[in-house]
């Protein structure tokens, strides 16, 4: 077989195109008359490219249990080829283009094929001449199946790098009309690549979003990527931090009052609700909201409606609301301090916001972003921090989260520049500039193997020594995560399937089977 076909990853190219690519691929690699890339969704196959067949095809919706040979196709576990005599009807009767409605006797084959471990949809293949397909033996077939699934992916990586570069250009232009030191969440971590997919995928949405991390995390960061990519982005943003309001103010600050409602209420005013008419309204630490106002809440929720005090009209809102808190509200309902009819209509949504220790080197990236605010406050020409510095940052376990680094950060700058000067090439941050104590993470190998480097990589080449050091980090860090994959791909700062192949290769994992 020729593997020497490639697809071109040419960014003007639409996903229609690449797929059609992609089969051209495929055409090359084995000579055939029509060839189809059918995609499996809610137990239906649609064709999203095809060639050799008519255009009509791709408008067809080919259901498994109505076409035998897909079926058996799809129940195949790596793909088989039908006897030239077969009578089964062909799906395609009809479809290939120069043939009659029937088609003669002729040479078929197909393969499944399988994304991230997923029935994905189906290859087909078929030839007028019986025999075409002789030498084409289950072992190239597979193959061939490989050369699919892996352009398949490659389609997927493009379409979604694309719809994330959208999405950042959208916000770009949305932040820059705001606030113009507003800032973005930082960090390149499995985890945090994540959190960014969910919240693209809900922000366009009006669904009530319950935003749930540790103090410091950067909560307020999400709302307002919520807000920046949703419809109603060019609408206010009002933020509430319910910890700060008096219960006796509470009322009034959301929901307004009228002229004499109560002592001091000298003339009208319009809640927090009404302000972000058409927006979004923020409700920062809601755990903290007293339970008088939180039966008021529920309803301008379920309905959109409020009355102000001191008033019996009903005011109506357009509202999209996104709280967030640091509190376990399932557990505060059980304590009968929250009230979980709230609460549930507060979660439709909810994003977990990962703490930094579960982020691996982004506390670098964020150090830099930092570094570079403090940089322009101090009036100094450029910090840098020194190996040994980023080795003391990766080393700590952050219980402060972002707003820590944020601290540690600009004492540091501060003590460094006094130290050096403003008008050094550039300022180098010490770890004595940041002042933090020993690290209790593993930052070195010694802090994971408990033994040092020369005795774990004694007589090794570098590729074992690399790889015991690989297991012996991931053994450690599933004791820590009580067993969880997903939290220690998190800590490790990889995409949670790259993290399982990892894992298999090193024989940490059994190898999976595909589903048929």
């Amino acid at each position: 077989m020729d593997h020497n076909a490639v697809m071109t990853t040419s960014p003007s190219l639409s996903e229609e195109q690449r797929y059609r690519q992609l089969l051209a691929s495929a055409r090359a690699v084995v000579p055939c008359d029509a060839l189809a890339l059918l995609r499996l969704a809610d137990g239906v196959l649609r064709p999203v490219a095809v060639d050799g067949l008519s255009e009509e095809t791709l408008g067809r919706a080919f259901r498994p249990e109505a076409h035998p040979r897909l079926a058996q196709l799809l129940a195949s576990p790596t793909g088989l080829r039908f006897a030239a005599d077969c009578g089964l009807p062909d799906p395609y009767d009809g479809l290939v283009e120069g043939q009659p409605e029937i088609l003669p006797v002729h040479d078929c084959m197909g393969a499944p094929l399988h994304i991230e471990g997923r029935l994905w949809g189906l290859l087909t293949l078929d030839a007028l001449t019986p025999g075409s397909f002789d030498a084409v033996g289950p072992a190239q077939l597979r193959a061939l199946a490989g050369l699919m699934e892996s352009g398949i992916e490659s389609i997927r990586t493009i379409a979604r790098l694309a719809e994330e570069a959208r999405r950042e250009r959208l916000l770009a232009r949305t932040l820059q009309r705001g606030d113009p030191v507003l800032r973005e969440l930082v960090g390149k971590s499995a985890a945090m690549l994540q959190l960014k997919r969910e919240i693209d995928t809900v922000a366009a949405t009006d669904l009530t979003v319950l935003v749930i991390g540790e103090t410091g995390v950067g909560k307020d960061l999400v709302a307002q990527r919520l807000h920046a990519l949703s419809a109603r982005r060019d609408q206010p943003l009002v933020q509430v931090n319910c910890a700060a309001l008096p219960e006796t103010l509470a009322d009034s600050e959301l929901f307004g009052h009228r002229k004499g409602a109560y002592t001091g209420a000298t003339q009208d005013r319009a809640g927090r609700f009404q302000l972000a008419d058409g927006g979004t309204l923020f409700l920062d630490e809601v755990g903290e909201l007293p339970v008088t106002v939180q039966a008021k809440l529920l309803r301008a929720l379920q309905s959109g409606e409020l009355q102000r005090p001191g008033s019996d009209a009903l005011l109506h809102v357009d509202v999209r609301v996104i709280a967030a808190t640091n509190r376990d509200l399932a557990a505060e309902v059980a304590a009968g301090r929250f009230r979980a009819d709230l609460y549930h209509r507060l979660s439709v949504f909810p994003l977990r916001v990962p703490p930094l220790r579960e982020r691996g080197r982004d506390v670098l990236a964020l150090a830099g972003g930092f570094l570079e605010e403090n940089q322009h406050r101090l009036g100094a020409r450029n910090l840098r921090l020194v190996p040994a510095a980023k080795a003391a940052l990766l080393g700590q376990p952050w219980p402060g989260n972002v707003r820590e680094v944020e601290h540690v950060i600009a004492r540091a700058a501060l003590r460094a520049v006094a130290e050096q000067g403003r008008t050094v090439r550039w300022v180098s941050i010490e770890p004595r500039h940041l002042g933090l104590s020993e690290p209790t993470t593993a930052a070195a190998p010694e802090a994971v193997t408990g033994r040092p480097v020369a005795a774990a990589t004694s007589g090794k080449t570098l590729r074992e020594a690399t790889e015991a050091f690989q297991r012996q980090w991931i053994e450690t860090a599933l004791m820590r995560h009580g067993g969880s994959l997903a939290g220690v791909a998190r800590e490790a700062g990889m995409d949670r399937s790259n993290f399982h192949r990892l894992a298999r290769r090193l024989g940490l994992l059994k190898p999976t089977r595909r589903p048929a």
